[in-house]
């Protein structure tokens, strides 16, 4: 079989290949405390810099965007220049990032790095996967996910937890500054291990990058969500709606670019066909409505919590960590038990369970005010924790199950590019859904109390509204959402090498989303 698998050495005699695996892991884990850890720590770095909520909103969506922007690509490079190169190269500028976040002097600073952060991190985790495909036997795969799988859910819950505990010790002095600044003795560490251990391959048949289409998608996610964050500040100024309205024209135009593409050289950045398949085509709306309505919640329950009603860091994270620990509890009895047998009937229980949770959980802000309390609102907390375990894992699941097998890498590839573009969405969000409301009370930052009650409550029906359209976009995915698509090499012994190379690569995202239902959602800091 032609594969990506042939370009490295017998993987099986190679005892080095777990010291490899080591160090894939250890960065998995920095990008997933990295999305996470961020948001926990959000009102210290504005009462520390001095950042107005445009640039609270930038700090956050900048890793995001850039990650979302980035995937793909990334997932390219490795195919073309080697994949060992490249990871070393990510790895290298994603702890110089962090030395720069943790460093920074004011916001611009901040945000520069940390979208410098989420572009190193693009490049860098598409390697991980395709790595270990190229490393491992088959018949080690379910013990290297499982691995994998432990590792991802680990990052996407502990990151508030140990942003919190980062930002409250206040080592040496730092306030929050520690929670990038430890990522520079274990990125170091990756890359003298990483240079040493990991074997380089690359596709045999790599497809070409696509620039062009970059650029213009780019651009198209810079002008709708730039006007989104910038408008409030600036007084919602005629630029701003004709910014939105013109991202349409250039996402049309990347489409027509796509389609050129196809007939050129077969090497475009999006498979457009995949569009045809009512049920993938379904399932990315669910995806951006899923990850847009948490990008949202995620900011403004920090926000709550901490400004609002004035709770420490640590509190607020023990407190949302009921969400997180029930979602992944929920999670791997959802996937193994549940989905065979009630299909897509287990994903709309759950958008159900995330309505009541939310609205549950807006009502207690309300009637509570300031006074609410953590044992207050753990029942809203774990009933949208269950809500989000029984979605997780089955969407990717079911976003896949008719998409053919040589394709599988590209779709897996987008679901978790849209899901990233959602959360850069939904923080952009905030300004309209949450920081309007504050303004208009004309309470002064960081003061919070009632007023950042009021706007997280009414930024909770944004996200119910999300939740109620991902619920009925749900009726045209397949009803027996648990079915898996066919990979390639089992679909088609004889595939050319080229799909075995996009696969490893732009499957990278895929298998991090399935291998843990953690790994393909943020972990809301607010619950």
């Amino acid at each position: 079989m032609s594969s990506a698998r042939e370009t490295a050495a017998e993987p099986v005699a190679d005892a080095r290949r777990w010291m490899a695996l080591a160090v894939l892991l250890t960065a998995t884990l920095l990008d997933l405390l990295d999305a996470t850890i961020i948001n926990i720590a959000i009102p210290s770095i504005q009462r520390d810099i001095h950042a107005s909520y445009t640039a609270v909103q930038w700090i956050a969506a900048g890793y995001t965007l850039a990650f979302a922007i980035g995937l793909v690509t990334g997932g390219r490079l490795g195919d073309i220049f080697g994949r060992k190169k490249v990871f070393l190269l990510a790895m290298a500028g994603f702890t110089l990032a962090s030395a720069l976040s943790g460093l920074a002097t004011g916001p611009d600073m901040l945000i520069i790095s940390r979208v410098l952060q989420g572009g190193m991190a693009a490049m860098m985790v598409p390697q991980v996967l395709s790595i270990i495909h190229v490393t491992f036997a088959p018949e080690e795969s379910g013990k290297v996910f499982g691995m994998f799988g432990a590792v991802c859910g680990i990052g996407a819950v502990s990151g508030p937890v140990l942003g919190a505990l980062l930002t409250e010790w206040n080592l040496f002095g730092l306030e929050w500054r520690p929670i990038f600044l430890v990522n520079l003795p274990i990125g170091i560490a990756g890359l003298i291990l990483g240079h040493r251990f990991v074997r380089e391959s690359k596709a045999p048949s790599a497809p070409r990058l696509d620039l062009a289409g970059v650029t213009l998608v780019t651009l198209a996610l810079f002008m709708l969500l730039f006007p989104l964050t910038r408008g409030r500040d600036l007084g919602w100024p005629a630029w701003c709606p004709a910014s939105m309205a013109g991202s349409v024209v250039v996402f049309a135009l990347f489409v027509l670019h796509q389609r050129a593409k196809v007939r050129q050289d077969a090497s475009p950045l999006l498979e457009l066909s995949l569009f045809r398949i009512r049920s993938f085509a379904a399932g990315i709306v669910v995806q951006l409505a899923f990850g847009t309505s948490f990008g949202l919640f995620s900011l403004t329950g920090a926000l709550y919590m901490q400004v609002g009603l004035g709770w420490t860091p640590l509190r607020a994270a023990l407190t949302s960590l009921l969400f997180g620990a029930t979602m992944a509890g929920v999670a791997m009895v959802a996937v193994p038990k549940l989905v065979p047998r009630f299909g897509r009937k287990v994903l709309q229980a759950g958008a159900l369970l995330m309505i009541v949770g939310l609205g549950l959980y807006g009502w207690i802000a309300h009637q509570q005010g300031t006074g609410v309390t953590p044992a207050q609102i753990a029942l809203p907390l774990v009933v949208g924790g269950c809500g989000l375990g029984m979605i997780m894992a089955p969407l990717t699941s079911a976003v896949l199950s008719e998409v053919p097998g040589q394709h599988a890498g590209s779709a897996s590839g987008l679901i978790n590019t849209i899901n990233q573009v959602g959360l850069s969405l939904g923080l952009g969000l905030t300004s309209v859904a949450f920081f309007t409301v504050v303004d208009d009370a004309g309470t002064p930052a960081p003061t919070g109390g009632t007023a950042f009650i009021t706007a997280f409550t009414h930024s909770l029906w944004w996200v119910i509204g999300g939740m109620a359209l991902a619920f009925l976009l749900m009726f045209a995915l397949p009803k027996a959402a648990g079915a898996q698509f066919a990979p390639p090499a089992e679909e088609d012994a004889g595939a050319p090498a080229a799909d075995a190379g996009t696969s490893s690569s732009d499957g990278a995202p895929a298998a991090r989303a399935e291998a843990t239902p953690a790994a393909n959602a943020p972990t809301p800091t607010a619950g």
